[in-house]
């Protein structure tokens, strides 16, 4: 199904795709980028808002966005990779409760007479509600015997799992920077393309156009992202040719950070503790920002796949750079805002790694053979209940019992904070959480390249091709005991 996201994703990887030839070309600058706005929204007459003034005010902040910067002063300095274009922002409701045409005057008038506030009055043919005096407590909806009344909850205020979305004195969206988790998902439920995140688009270019070792690390959830034809050593071919030395699959990380976690999960049983995974950099978030008591005692030290993988690239190759490719917005914030030794450099989600693909005129093409470097367990780190799975047969490998083992996979944001609390109040049943923000895991994060059902399908026939090596029968072949694997070295 084609969505209003669809055209507004296609306009904003159009600006990332011009901003590549111009980084590429070594040409960006103040001339060059004011021209793009020109070539972008030509001659007078608008297409998409009132003006053709206001159409080249948002295209010069997604611009910004794509090199890197922030969007406007109301954004400086505010450490959060996703952020509102103030100029896009202009077109939703601000009232929360509409009276709709289903309004009969009832002569009653039970919805005026249910509100507490002095919100509701009689206007010319229905029953009006002032905003500034609404509470949003819905008795008024609840009253009303015709359904007259409806809940008209923004978009991205409804996309949010921790409540961080709020709206300015003229309805304009602010982001509550300390209460954000960078989930992302905000960007791809607003209908006007409003909240975008900062690219790291640029800078990637230049450090491949410099004398520096520049390594791809495509995330576990890769696998079936652009269909059945295309395996890993089809993106890393493609990526070679835009000018990576080579592309490393982070589902190896997967492998390393079971094999680390799985020795915390022994320790926390047997010491009767209950324990949190780190996989995803949306849940440490929201545990940092909410739940400060679990982080420090509760949550896994252990380094998430993608920087397992960085350190060792950065142990085998010094000084190389590592750049991340993702479903997830998150994963920017992890090698940006929290300052783990040895991350990744620069993380790019598929739609921004599709945009230097289209800007050197290269193509996802198949490739017979493929490359496998990690376990099945590795490679299911992308799917929910994938990190637990791969955790317990570590432990089974190294001749444990795991039959009173017990743990919950939290998908989605909701479920994620339900079982944080339930910790946090110590009713928790089970030993541990896996805790994935995005419903179904990594392969349904908001940066996907296809529909999650059809990222499924064709991971199912790509992994049907795989070996059944165990985690540590495949982590025999790395250095693991080189470089550390704590959050906190």
């Amino acid at each position: 199904m084609i969505t209003n996201d669809n055209n507004i994703m296609k306009f904003r990887h159009k600006v990332y795709e011009e901003i590549c030839k111009l980084a590429f070309a070594n040409n960006l600058n103040d001339e060059s980028i004011e021209n793009l706005v020109q070539e972008l929204i030509p001659g007078q007459k608008p297409s998409y808002r009132c003006c053709v003034y206001k159409e080249r005010e948002i295209v010069r902040q997604r611009i910004r966005l794509a090199m890197n910067k922030d969007v406007s002063e109301n954004n400086l300095h505010s450490g959060n990779i996703v952020q509102v274009i103030d100029a896009a922002c202009d077109e939703c409701p601000i009232s929360s409760y509409s009276v709709t045409s289903n309004c009969r005057f009832c002569l009653g008038r039970p919805c005026k007479e249910n509100c507490k506030f002095g919100a509701i009055s009689e206007g010319e043919v229905r029953m009006h509600i002032e905003p500034k005096k609404c509470k949003e407590c819905g008795m008024c909806a609840k009253a009303c015997p015709f359904q007259a009344i409806v809940h008209l909850e923004r978009p991205c205020k409804r996309s949010c799992p921790v409540d961080a979305i709020s709206y300015d004195e003229d309805g304009i969206c602010r982001i509550k920077n300390d209460v954000c988790i960078r989930c992302g998902h905000c960007i791809h439920s607003c209908p006007f393309g409003a909240i975008a995140s900062k690219t790291d688009l640029v800078d990637v270019i230049k450090a491949i156009l410099s004398d520096k070792k520049v390594i791809a690390m495509c995330a576990p959830a890769s696998i079936g992202q652009f269909g059945e034809n295309i395996n890993l050593n089809a993106i890393r071919e493609a990526l070679k040719k835009v000018g990576f030395d080579d592309m490393v699959d982070v589902s190896l990380g997967g492998d390393l950070t079971a094999y680390f976690e799985s020795k915390e999960w022994m320790e926390a049983k047997a010491e009767g503790k209950k324990l949190t995974t780190s996989c995803c950099p949306a849940f440490v978030n929201m545990i940092k920002n909410q739940f400060e008591d679990i982080y420090d005692s509760n949550m896994s030290k252990t380094v998430s796949p993608m920087c397992a993988v960085s350190r060792m690239l950065k142990y085998q190759y010094k000084d190389c750079i590592t750049v991340f490719i993702g479903p997830c917005i998150a994963k920017k914030s992890e090698a940006h805002e929290h300052n783990i030794k040895g991350n990744a450099d620069y993380v790019l989600s598929f739609g921004e790694m599709a945009a230097m693909l289209r800007a050197k005129n290269i193509k996802l093409e198949e490739v017979s053979e493929d490359i496998q470097v990690a376990s099945l367990y590795g490679k299911n780190f992308a799917v929910s209940g994938g990190v637990s799975e791969a955790v317990l047969q570590c432990i089974k490998e190294q001749n444990q019992n795991v039959d009173d083992i017990t743990y919950i996979k939290a998908s989605g944001g909701s479920e994620c904070k339900k079982c944080l609390l339930l910790l946090k109040a110590g009713k928790l049943q089970e030993d541990f959480i896996e805790g994935m923000v995005c419903e179904g895991g990594c392969i349904g994060g908001p940066s996907k390249h296809l529909s999650e059902n059809e990222v499924r399908k064709s991971r199912e026939i790509l992994l049907s091709k795989v070996d059944n090596r165990g985690v540590g029968e495949n982590l025999q072949n790395y250095p693991i005991d080189k470089f550390l694997m704590s959050r906190n070295d």
